[in-house]
């Protein structure tokens, strides 16, 4: 619950900064020849010179106040009150105090303050270097124990010799706790050169040692920026800290690159190791990059958006998801290293024994989908005994994961069609996943494996083969190509059509007529029919037309014949496949032209009327003969 906090701090800054720096703009020569105050105060019984507070986006704008009443020493303190979960004053209680002309802060080595709450709480984020701005110095420390006891709190400064024009003093971030607000006040705000803080490491990547697969065109961050250092009260702090504060290298610059953001940039095969410094120290951790060369990206999916629910694919708008991975403690091995190549997203699990996509907040509806599918891609040989298995579960009727109405389908995959060192594309359809006995709330595609350390994924989704068929179409019926020149039009949007035709004459059917707009288009609608007729203002000559040409549309008919009549009655049924969806690739909608020849003996020269037979509901569109 409490990490949605944590993410709005930089996302937010940055937005009141458009607002903040646009009003206070100064000549950049100016600010290179001014001389910085050494100011050490943020905030002892009140504002120091030059200090102002925004509030983050989101937050609760009055959750800062001065208090007169409660404060560790002197006359005033920082109060800060945190909303309950679901006020409306705001999510969380946030906000940055900043300067707006900078302070050299080189001479100091710790931001400290004492704290005390209304309750044991861990407050989120707390730190200095926010200005609304790049935040380029930015230092923070997270979940910082606090109770309803005074206690100073030291945050150390990494390399003091880079804050020579700081403007951001101090900033904070926290949400409610098991969803209730709650108080906590700040005093004693300054920075200070305190005796026994000492540096310890540094660390990339949390200090982890870390072995990736790339490619050329993957682009990645070094993260996990962390420094250590010893405090007066014997204890060790962790701060996280912006690559800024850190020179980075790559060991063979030919394969990869890094730049002074940490931004590594693979660019040919081979092996490089990405390490990092700050103040000259070396730092724990590093990336080893084993790229294989030139990346073979998934196939391209085809298929028209409208026929698919996209899960992962940079080729469609993807629905939301909680997450790709959910790490599932405690059985769960799989770890994550996504990547992009060439604009390319692509999944990259690796430890892998089973990891699951989640989407509870939303569940998807894919009832009017056939099949899923998925492209993955092993890089390892394929081992022995190796199987992939997808594992699609329905939250059923409640939509919530559990109360006795789940239902899940698991699909294995082995070899041949399982392959080591190439993409193999799963097609699964739905009518062969029995164990699902719904697919409209969606809400986990858990993949699980055997004998397989790592794959990549992409072009996760949903779609429709055209064996699935909405009850009404959602597009209008093709539009014609015949030139109007050679066409006789009964029923069409696209030509003029002959006059006085009665679409729905009394022959004591049950069919329901109707005509509807589709998509824009008008469209002839036949509702439970049993047989239907037309009936013409005056005869047709058709005798000079080669065929009548049809769009139909139907979900549910298994049964349906068209007819041509001249008097007698001389009638002739042509059968139309039902239903229209199947092997189609236009939204469902069946277009055909029947050979005049087909409805021999009907005199083609005193066309009287049509008629339909069958069952179901079918749309119709574009009648007309043609040559």
């Amino acid at each position: 619950m409490k990490n949605i906090f944590k993410n709005k701090i930089i996302r937010s800054a940055l937005g009141l900064s458009i607002l903040l720096v646009l009003g206070c703009q100064r000549d950049l020569n100016e600010l290179e020849e001014a001389s910085y105050p050494k100011n050490p105060e943020v905030f002892i019984d009140g504002f120091s010179s030059g200090l102002a507070y925004a509030a983050f986006g989101g937050s609760a704008p009055k959750a800062f106040q001065v208090d007169n009443e409660v404060k560790y020493a002197g006359t005033a303190s920082m109060r800060f009150e945190v909303p309950d979960f679901g006020s409306p004053e705001g999510a969380y209680a946030g906000g940055s105090f900043f300067t707006s002309v900078g302070r050299d802060l080189s001479d100091y080595n710790a931001l400290t303050f004492w704290v005390k709450a209304t309750q044991p709480a861990k407050i989120d984020v707390l730190g200095f270097g926010n200005d609304l701005g790049e935040n380029k110095y930015q230092v923070s420390i997270s979940a910082l124990a606090v109770n309803t006891n005074w206690k100073k709190v030291y945050i150390p400064i990494p390399d003091a010799s880079k804050l020579t024009a700081e403007k951001g003093m101090f900033f904070y971030s926290e949400g409610p706790e098991n969803n209730n607000g709650y108080t906590f006040w700040i005093d004693e705000v300054k920075f200070e050169k305190v005796p026994g803080v000492a540096q310890g490491t540094a660390g990339i990547l949390n200090g982890e040692t870390k072995t990736v697969t790339s490619f050329v065109g993957v682009n990645q961050n070094i993260d996990g920026l962390i420094s250590t250092f010893s405090l007066p009260n014997g204890l060790n702090q962790v701060v996280n800290l912006t690559p800024h504060y850190f020179n980075f290298t790559s060991s063979n610059p030919s394969v990869a690159t890094v730049n002074n953001l940490g931004n590594v940039s693979t660019v040919s095969g081979g092996s490089a190791v990405i390490s990092a410094t700050l103040a000259g120290k070396p730092a724990t951790g590093s990336l080893t990059i084993n790229s294989q060369g030139n990346f073979l990206a998934a196939p391209t999916p085809t298929l028209p958006a409208d026929k698919v629910i996209s899960v992962f694919s940079d080729a469609y708008t993807n629905v939301p998801v909680d997450y790709y991975n959910g790490y599932w403690a405690p059985y769960q091995t799989t770890q994550s290293a996504d990547f992009t190549v060439n604009g390319n997203n692509v999944l990259n699990y690796y430890n892998f024994n089973f990891v699951g996509i989640q989407s509870a907040a939303n569940p998807i509806n894919a009832s009017a989908t056939s099949h899923f599918h998925a492209d993955i891609y092993l890089p390892n040989a394929l081992a022995a005994g190796a199987n992939f298995k997808v594992n699609i579960v329905d939250f059923g009727s409640n939509g919530a994961f559990g109360g006795n109405d789940d239902s899940n389908h698991v699909t294995t995959i082995t070899a041949p069609t399982l392959q080591g060192q190439n993409w193999v594309s799963i097609n699964i359809p739905f009518s062969a996943m029995t164990g699902l006995t719904s697919r409209n709330k969606i809400g986990q595609i858990i993949f699980e494996g055997t004998n397989i350390p790592a794959f990549y994924a992409d072009n996760i989704y949903f779609y429709n083969d055209g064996s699935i068929i909405p009850s009404t179409p959602t597009a209008a019926a093709p539009a014609p190509s015949h030139p109007s020149s050679g066409v006789l039009s009964v029923f069409s949007d696209a030509y003029t059509n002959v006059a006085g035709t009665d679409f729905n004459p009394n022959w004591g059917q049950n069919t329901v007529v109707s005509q509807l707009p589709i998509a824009g288009n008008n469209t002839l609608k036949y509702a439970g029919l049993n047989y239907q007729g037309t009936q013409f203002a005056n005869p047709l000559n058709v005798s000079s037309y080669g065929f009548i040409h049809i769009d139909y549309y139907t979900a549910n008919s298994s049964n349906l014949n068209f007819y041509l009549i001249s008097p007698g009655p001389v009638e002739k049924a042509y059968a139309l496949p039902v239903p229209s969806g199947i092997g189609t690739n236009t939204n469902g909608w069946k277009s055909v032209d029947i050979p005049l020849s087909s409805f021999s003996p009907v005199v083609l020269s005193n066309i009287i009327q049509f008629k339909a037979d069958g069952n179901g509901d079918v749309f119709f569109d574009n009648i007309y003969f043609h040559n």
